[in-house]
């Protein structure tokens, strides 16, 4: 699924709880219906952004783009809980959060324990992995 529309660089507040919104009906409906088949209690989802938000508002009230963003992992092999740290919100690259967990570490992840798929042919050649998610 993709949903677009979270471009947002103005009044983002309210248009970003409509937006979340959709996307919790949404999977949240997609994973009350995996899980009731034996082949659906076997899906990972993966929800991510390919891009972060600044953390300084601009003067619009919305956020301009900017690095380290979030992703969620969910289903029922999913060991639940935070992984990484969480980024600082004052300690910051030219405006930009520091990301603590590249997102090839993700990927690479999925790629192995869900889709039994060897990481480093797919990501030339990456080694780095998340251990204890899957």
């Amino acid at each position: 699924m993709s949903l677009g529309g979270f471009d947002t660089h103005a009044d983002e507040k309210q248009l970003q709880e409509v937006l979340l919104g959709q996307v919790d009906r949404a999977v949240t409906a997609f994973a009350d219906r995996m899980a009731r088949t034996e082949a659906g209690r076997k899906v990972v989802v993966a929800v991510y952004s390919e891009f972060g938000r600044r953390v300084r508002a601009n003067a619009s009230d919305g956020t301009d783009h900017g690095t380290a963003s979030n992703v969620l992992l969910l289903g029922p092999g999913v060991r639940g809980g935070l992984y990484g740290e969480a980024p600082s919100l004052t300690d910051l690259d030219d405006g930009d959060l520091k990301f603590t967990t590249d997102f090839r570490d993700v990927y690479a992840t999925l790629l192995e324990k869900v889709l039994d798929t060897d990481p480093g042919a797919v990501l030339a050649g990456w080694r780095g992995r998340l251990t204890g998610v899957l």
